[in-house]
């Protein structure tokens, strides 16, 4: 089976001068995840080419053994630094859709419009769609075919307003992820700061933060085996 992973092309942390981007973890963990279960994994982003990577994850703090494992792993990073551009993916060659965080999707993915048509696809073709902390920014103006917001009534989560002001960018970000979600509709929950915690509403699956990464993925490839 075939899972298209989304990330982020934005490197800017608001007006900052500091750099952000992709979470590594939240990426190589579900990346690793997928791969030792024979699923043929694809990775796109907005720009193509080399997608930024939130310098914070780099940090000794942040580093898990599927971090680890990604760093030794040229094969890997050589397709990371060739993303493929999102305008130039179709549906139609996927089974899946992943989306991993950092803070980039707060700015890029929440408008980009070949992402937002690419998720209401996957959606209207009743194919999984997984995002993970900062990633559901996403479907934040994700609309199904009547004009309504793709997450009204269901139950998700995402990066909490209290872990933003814990990592102290809740000034900075353009938008509180908690509250957006909320606004639009969603049944908004979440469990333990820096705990994993994950929802699933049938086809739609969100982790709150970097410790739920795994968990996503499980659940999405649960979810995959279980359509075969």
């Amino acid at each position: 089976m075939k899972v298209l992973i989304v990330l982020t092309s934005h490197s800017d942390l608001g007006n900052t001068n500091e750099k952000t981007g992709f979470w590594i973890e939240e990426f190589a963990t579900p990346y690793y995840v997928l791969a030792d279960a024979d699923m043929e994994i694809t990775i796109a982003s907005p720009k193509g080419g080399q997608p930024p990577v939130d310098p914070k994850s780099e940090a000794p703090e942040a580093q898990t053994p599927a971090t680890e494992r990604f760093y030794k792993d040229n094969d890997l990073i050589d397709k990371v630094a060739h993303t493929l551009k999102l305008s130039e993916i179709n549906q139609e060659d996927f089974d899946a859709i992943f989306y991993p965080g950092g803070h980039g999707p707060l700015w890029d993915l929440a408008n980009d419009t070949n992402s937002i048509k690419l998720i209401e696809s996957f959606y209207n073709h009743h194919k999984p769609i997984a995002f993970v902390c900062h990633a559901p920014a996403a479907l934040v103006n994700v609309k199904t075919s009547n004009g309504e917001h793709i997450i009204r009534g269901k139950e998700l989560t995402g990066f909490s307003n209290s872990e933003e002001e814990a990592v102290k960018l809740t000034n900075v970000v353009p938008f509180l992820l908690e509250d957006e979600l909320i606004k639009h509709g969603a049944n908004y929950s979440k469990g333990k700061d820096w705990g994993s915690y994950v929802k699933q509403d049938g086809l739609l699956i969100t982790g709150q933060n970097p410790a739920s990464s795994k968990a996503v993925a499980i659940r999405l490839l649960e979810t995959l085996n279980a359509k075969k």
